[in-house]
Parts: structure tokens; C-alpha cells; sequence
């Protein structure tokens, strides 16, 4: 049967499919398969063009109780807002640990914006440090450490000291 689906898939990586235990369609892929933890059935949700699966979770037994329940749209629609949510959440999450943003004052009470864009280079892990004033210009722009720790605190003294490289 697992060959039956690898050679459907090879056949067309675009086209939808709607057979009991693969689905295919807008992108995503779902796939019933043997729950390796025991002996009921999970599925798998993957993002086309994506090695691994967005999400993995059990999936319902049929009536007889030994096969999986047939995958079906309603099943399928659920299946992809929640791949999809778990994907965004990934982004939003990784976005987070690579972008900090701190609003300090500047000189004479103006707001500052400072931010640490971390790039997770595998030859040159780097950060960039930035100073921008309330009208969205530039005031500058440094290449620091990909380790590089910013906080309010020291976003502050760095815009006070005026924004000169670090360190």
C-alpha cells in the first residue's frame, strides 16, 4: 500500500490528490500512517517543499477497529489550519529569538528606535545593531556578535553614548 502512494506522488508533485490515507491540495500534504507508539494510526501534515512534517498526530480508527478512518475534506480542511497555524507559530517564534526592538529616548527626549537583527549564517553568524530616529532614518549601523545581548537598558546607553560601535 506505502508504495502505491510513493508512486502517486512521484507521478505529479502539484496535483491534488483524494485517496483514503493521502491527501494532496493548496500545498499540503497529509498522510495517514502507523503510529510507531503503539498500535493505532497517526497522521502527518506536510508543507510542500519541506523536508519534514509540519505536524504528526493520532489519528481516528475506523469502524473495524484495525484500519485507519479515510481521510476526508472536512478532516482535511481541520488538518491544514492547524498545520498552518503550527508553522506560523514556528516563524513567529523564530522571529522572536533572532529580532529584538527597544524604544529609548535619544538626545533631547526623541524617541529611538534600536534594534539586533541576528543572522544565523553557518559560515558567519552575525548581528546587525541599528539606531533609527523617529522619522525612520538611519542614525546608524553596526556588525556585531551573533551572541551580542540587548536590553532596554543597554540600548539606552548605547544611543547615549551616541550610538558608536560596540565592543
Amino acid at each position: 500500500m506505502k508504495q502505491e502512494f510513493e508512486e502517486t506522488e512521484d507521478a505529479d508533485a502539484g496535483a491534488a490528490i483524494k485517496q483514503p490515507r493521502l491527501w494532496r491540495d493548496n500545498g499540503w500534504t497529509a498522510r495517514v500512517i502507523k503510529n510507531e507508539d503503539d498500535d493505532g494510526w497517526a497522521v502527518e501534515m506536510i508543507l510542500q517543499g519541506q523536508p519534514e512534517p509540519a505536524l504528526v498526530g493520532p489519528w481516528t480508527m475506523g469502524r473495524d477497529k484495525k484500519n485507519p478512518k479515510p481521510l476526508d475534506t472536512a478532516a482535511f480542511n481541520t488538518l491544514v489550519k492547524t498545520a498552518a497555524e503550527v508553522v506560523r507559530r514556528h516563524e513567529q517564534h523564530l522571529q522572536a529569538l533572532h529580532h529584538k526592538s527597544f524604544d529609548v529616548s535619544g538626545a533631547a527626549g526623541a524617541r529611538v528606535r534600536v534594534t539586533l537583527d541576528i543572522v544565523p549564517d553557518e559560515d558567519d553568524p552575525h548581528a546587525l545593531l541599528a539606531a533609527t530616529d523617529a522619522d525612520g532614518a538611519q542614525m546608524a549601523e553596526w556588525r556585531v556578535a551573533a551572541g551580542y545581548k540587548l536590553d532596554a537598558a543597554r540600548a539606552r546607553v548605547w544611543v547615549e553614548g551616541g550610538c558608536e560601535k560596540p565592543r
